[in-house]
């Protein structure tokens, strides 16, 4: 009797547990798992991998039916333009502020001086697109080779235009309109479903993570771990609760609890794509965003604004510079933040994208390439703050316009807030 009764206290507890802290339990668990482990603890990797397996077959059909969704619950091509255009200038300016918060941090705390890394071989320079060729590639010449390859931004094209067109044709559309419906919430269904293997993935992925880099491999290069950690929390906590507060004049403190579940997946699976699902659910749900603007700006989101991305790209391109003692000038500045932020809208939102990005911000400011494979073997570790600050700034912006539109539900935003008052006064 004793055995069963204490079977199920552990079965209630953990069922008690909300969704974000049986992934922290499973993070810490994965740790230490780890640590103890070293590089025998691989041997979870598989059980991260199929959760992330799990999370990409989610990517392409949810991106596209939460979209057309989105576009045709507007009714109003208007306002859906309106919306978009609001949506891309808070999404350059978010990056903007975050790349310069990396290269004033960098600036700083000077994180390479001592190091005297002298170059010894060139590696290959990433070509960067020309404009006319970027935005030729936006439009696919095979929507479903497009949806077959993954290639988000064609995806998003083809979406919007099919929902502009569904809109458009009226009463006939209805039944399409319906269809697409229906998918789109058996997709939020299967996206709730998979995220309760979320703990369990986490668990993988951190042991394998902690068990590959021990603190021999970390310590040389903690300064800029620790810079581009600190610079995230800085985004977040400081400029994005900002924002929430004086822009969107709401408390900030609904926000960065609601957060909190998409910013541990992001953080563990390095993939703003693939916490889509986890993103999308957070602001409906906890945080009183409408469908429409919750589906059109956050897959937007995940593949246009990349404030980690840009953050980290300030960060390591300054402590490269210094490390093999290249004097950056105040025009060099500029042209990183400029590059970053237009850079940042053809950065694809998986993991290791912005390893790619950096060598174009290298060649740009003309900064030896030899940089990238210093950083190379801190990047996981890196990507994973820069993916949660991704998401973070999605979210906020989602906020923001559902705000702005009056397609926020303040009832439920403020509901954590009102809960603890409710507590206190009581």
């Amino acid at each position: 009797m004793k055995k069963t009764t204490l079977g199920q206290g552990r079965t209630g507890f953990w069922s008690g547990l909300s969704l974000w802290k049986k992934i922290l339990v499973g993070m810490v668990l994965g740790i230490i798992a780890g640590a103890v482990m070293g590089p025998d603890a691989e041997m979870f990797k598989p059980i991260g991998t199929l959760f992330i397996n799990a999370i990409k077959m989610l990517i392409v059909p949810l991106v596209f039916c939460s979209l057309v969704v989105g576009v045709t619950s507007m009714q109003d091509t208007r306002k859906m333009g309106r919306i978009g255009l609001k949506s891309m200038l808070l999404y350059l300016c978010t990056t903007a502020v975050a790349i310069s918060i990396g290269l004033g941090l960098a600036t700083l705390f000077t994180p390479g001086n001592g190091m005297n890394m002298t170059i010894t071989e060139q590696l290959a320079a990433e070509e960067a697109p020309s404009l006319v060729e970027t935005l030729l590639a936006l439009v696919p010449q095979n929507p479903i080779g497009a949806m077959a390859a993954g290639n988000i931004l064609q995806i998003i094209v083809f979406a919007l235009g099919l929902g502009i067109a569904l809109t458009l044709c009226g009463e006939k559309a209805d039944p399409a309109i319906k269809l697409f419906e229906s998918l789109a919430e058996g997709m939020y269904k299967l996206t709730e479903l998979i995220m309760k293997l979320a703990p369990y993935g986490v668990f993988g992925l951190m042991a394998w993570v902690a068990g590959k880099y021990g603190l021999e491999v970390l310590l040389p290069l903690f300064k800029v771990i620790a810079l581009v950690y600190i610079g995230s929390l800085i985004h977040i906590v400081v400029f994005c609760s900002g924002v929430i507060k004086v822009v969107g004049r709401l408390s900030p403190i609904p926000y960065l609890k609601g957060l909190i579940n998409p910013a541990i997946v992001a953080y563990t699976t390095t993939s703003s794509s693939g916490t889509l699902p986890a993103t999308i659910k957070a602001a409906r749900e906890e945080m009183g965003v409408s469908s429409g603007i919750s589906s059109f700006v956050l897959p937007l989101g995940a593949t246009i604004n990349m404030d980690g991305t840009a953050l980290y790209q300030g960060v390591c391109a300054v402590f490269i510079a210094q490390a093999f003692g290249v004097d950056l000038a105040a025009s060099d500045y500029i042209l990183i933040i400029m590059t970053a932020t237009l850079g940042s809208i053809g950065t694809a939102g998986v993991p290791g994208a912005g390893l790619i990005m950096l060598s174009l911000v290298l060649t740009t400011v003309g900064l030896p390439l030899e940089g990238l494979a210093i950083v190379a073997g801190i990047d996981r570790i890196l990507d994973m703050a820069r993916t949660s600050v991704n998401v973070c700034g999605d979210l906020m912006v989602a906020v923001l316009l559902g705000k702005s539109e009056n397609e926020l539900d303040e009832t439920v935003y403020n509901r954590t807030t009102t809960a603890a008052n409710s507590v206190k006064n009581n």
